[in-house]
């Protein structure tokens, strides 16, 4: 199944998307997040473009897993997606996806590089983390 992941931000978004094999997640450029009509047209050229089938939206929650203060606005990002592409959207939890993004980068980019690339980073640790998981379900 092709799939891709967004790692909500009000500035990026961050998008990654799931290899012709369904193996591994890639990056793609992040989308600007400001304009949301924009946004959303983006985002159906992606999953037209891309053949996507299934939608992934990382969930902000906190340590104990309960929401954080940002999941409202995931949430309501998540409900435009489905309705402006036609397709199911799933939430998933991205506790840390960040984190993990910036240190995976850390040796390898600038400061200034991981800035414009952690949101994708983080939204493909959100989609390899969903993949894992459907496989696990198998």
């Amino acid at each position: 199944m092709r799939a891709c992941a967004f790692d909500y931000g009000t500035v990026r978004v961050g998008v990654a998307v799931v290899d012709e094999l369904g193996l591994l997640a890639h990056p793609r450029p992040a989308l600007p997040g400001r304009d949301r009509a924009a946004l959303l047209q983006a985002i159906c050229e992606l999953v037209r473009d891309e053949s996507i089938e299934h939608i992934v939206v990382g969930l902000p929650l906190d340590m104990k897993g309960t929401e954080s203060g940002s999941a409202k606005a995931v949430r309501v990002f998540a409900t435009e997606i489905a309705n402006a592409t036609g397709l199911s959207v799933e939430l998933w939890d991205e506790r840390l996806s960040t984190t993990q993004a910036h240190r995976a980068m850390a040796e390898h980019t600038t400061t200034r590089q991981r800035k414009t690339r952690v949101d994708s980073a983080a939204a493909c640790i959100v989609l390899q983390a969903w993949l894992e998981a459907q496989r696990g379900r198998r």
